[in-house]
């Protein structure tokens, strides 16, 4: 423990698919692994206050914390790699910044001067940076500023940085500048260039860079990374080389064995020792050499941009570890999906996954694909809107309820076995006013959810309007799909299974955001685990591309 929070700013200039959030968390690993209490924030340069209202093509998925924030993905990425639960604090946009500063101004918090860019915002972006080290709580905050320096939006966090580095002292804050090192195939050359007009650019705004992380699909060479150092005033040393991964999570290995939590350690004045990586090794290990291979379907709406479903996916790495098994997920978009075609697509898979999602587009595909796995013995998980699907399904073809549906689909359908939210029939604002954040469940005996969890009580987190319709809940439970998670105070459905089916639940609630690498989600090891077991009974599947099997 350090008597004095130390701050990390992370910066980028171009950079590629591994940027700036996989540095952060996988310096911060390797900071909490010597026992320094760490933990990431992010500051994002748009102007939307949240990404909660953002469509996922554009940002990929939201990421929702315990205390009801909706937030950046890399916060899951910080989660998955800290095991340790962030917070509102630890996601700071422009547009929260700037509806502060002019809450603050209406109120005539400003004496009647003259709100500007500095002081006000830059203020504004260093008490948002420093509330979590304040807090007493943490060692080391590192700061991810999102977007690209030079950019016009970055400007205000780069001025921030700035100041609070001549306000911390010396060996307070540093900043660790990632950029991209190309390989130019055609002269077969490392180009520098680019790196060097980045911290230029970032020098122009009165910052320094102390350690350069240059993303690069080859080693580079002692030459020229002291070539860089020089022309971009930092030691040798800190120059860290971030070469192509198979995985994310090979990550901090790779930045241990070039050294960059030393350099860190060195430049804050703070102690370093080795790692304890032992259990994160032992992930990669299982991660790495699985005995057994199985094939999940996800189906939504969203699937051409796989950071739309990244809780999801890496929950399946975790739970793949877990089990020894390598898991295929193959994405199927549901507007692609009818009962004619249904078991072309999914009679191969060893299990079906229907993921959240908004709006009517493809919801009739995500029914189809219900109908199909239910009738079929397909080991099944809903999460949020895939078990509201699945409970529309089974309205209509079980109970016969043929105009069974949600009201967010139609608002004026005669069976509304999902509805909206009482609380939330008068809202007009869309940001920031769905059921969020951590919610209690109560589970009931002898169902797969208690099994699971070994527990009678459980907390997970939501984001959504509509919900399981109870005036329907007695009529559903006595034809065979059973309630058997319901929150405890106002006793709205969470869970619901189908007993006769091998392995088929729902949940209202989203677990892939509470799956770490130290704590896989328990739902998803069990539907991995069913899936494994289901591996022998589904047929080959066909690798012809014209067949129609694969993803359109």
């Amino acid at each position: 423990m350090t008597t004095t929070t130390k701050y990390i700013f992370v910066t980028g200039g171009v950079t590629s698919s591994l940027g700036k959030g996989i540095i952060a968390a996988s310096l911060a690993k390797l900071l909490q692994s010597q026992g320094y209490r760490t933990t990431i924030q992010k500051l994002d340069p748009y102007i939307n206050v949240d990404p909660g209202t953002l469509n996922p093509y554009e940002h990929g998925e939201c990421y929702v914390t315990d205390d009801g924030a909706e937030t950046d993905l890399d916060l899951g990425h910080y989660e998955r790699f800290l095991n340790t639960p962030t917070s509102q604090a630890n996601n700071v946009t422009t547009g929260k910044i700037y509806q502060s500063v002019i809450e603050k101004e209406r109120r005539g918090e400003f004496l009647g001067k003259t709100v500007q860019v500095i002081p006000h915002i830059t203020d504004e972006i260093k008490e948002r940076i420093q509330i979590l080290g304040k807090s007493g709580d943490y060692d080391i905050v590192i700061t991810e500023i999102g977007g690209t320096v030079g950019d016009i939006e970055s400007l205000p966090y780069v001025e921030a940085v700035r100041q609070l580095r001549w306000d911390l002292g010396e060996d307070n804050g540093l900043v660790i500048h990632l950029t991209l090192v190309p390989y130019l195939s055609a002269a077969g050359e490392l180009k520098t260039k680019p790196t060097q007009h980045s911290v230029k650019t970032l020098m122009e705004s009165g910052v320094q860079a102390d350690i350069l992380v240059c993303r690069t699909e080859h080693h580079l060479p002692k030459d020229l990374r002291k070539k860089l150092a020089l022309f971009c005033n930092v030691r040798e040393e800190a120059v860290i080389q971030s070469i192509d991964a198979s995985t994310i999570y090979d990550v901090p290995n790779l930045m241990l064995d070039e050294g960059l939590d030393k350099v860190v350690l060195k430049k804050l004045n703070l102690n370093s020792s080795v790692p304890d990586l032992s259990r994160w090794n032992e992930f990669l290990k299982r991660h790495k050499n699985p005995t057994s291979e199985i094939t999940i379907g996800l189906i939504g709406k969203y699937v051409e941009l796989q950071d739309s479903y990244k809780s999801i996916l890496e929950a399946f790495i975790h739970a793949g570890a877990e089990n020894e098994v390598k898991v295929n997920v193959e994405p199927i978009h549901s507007e692609y999906i009818n009962a004619d075609n249904a078991k072309l697509k999914l009679a191969h898979l060893n299990g079906v996954l229907v993921a959240p999602g908004f709006g009517e587009r493809g919801i009739e595909g995500k029914i189809d694909a219900v109908r199909y796995v239910r009738e079929n013995n397909i080991p099944f998980l809903g999460i949020c809107l895939g078990m509201q699907m699945a409970v529309i399904e089974y309205s209509r073809n079980v109970l016969g309820l043929k105009d069974a549906n949600s009201t967010e689909m139609d608002a004026n359908c005669d069976t509304p076995v999902i509805s909206i939210m009482e609380e939330q029939k008068n809202i007009t604002d869309m940001g920031g006013t769905m059921r969020l954040g951590s919610w209690e469940c109560t589970l009931t005996d002898n169902s797969i959810a208690k099994k699971v969890y070994g527990s009678e009580i459980i907390e997970e987190r939501h984001r959504h309007r509509y919900e399981f319709n109870s005036d329907y809940r007695s009529q559903i439970e006595a034809s065979g799909m059973i309630a058997t998670g319901v929150n405890p105070k106002t006793n709205l459905v969470e869970i619901v299974e189908v007993p006769s089916h091998p392995w088929f639940v729902g949940v209202q609630y989203h677990p892939e955001y509470k799956s770490t690498v130290a704590n896989p989600h328990p739902l998803f090891v069990a539907f991995v685990n069913a899936a494994l077991k289901n591996q022998e009974k589904v047929v080959p599947h066909c690798h012809n591309l014209n067949c129609g099997h694969l993803f359109e």
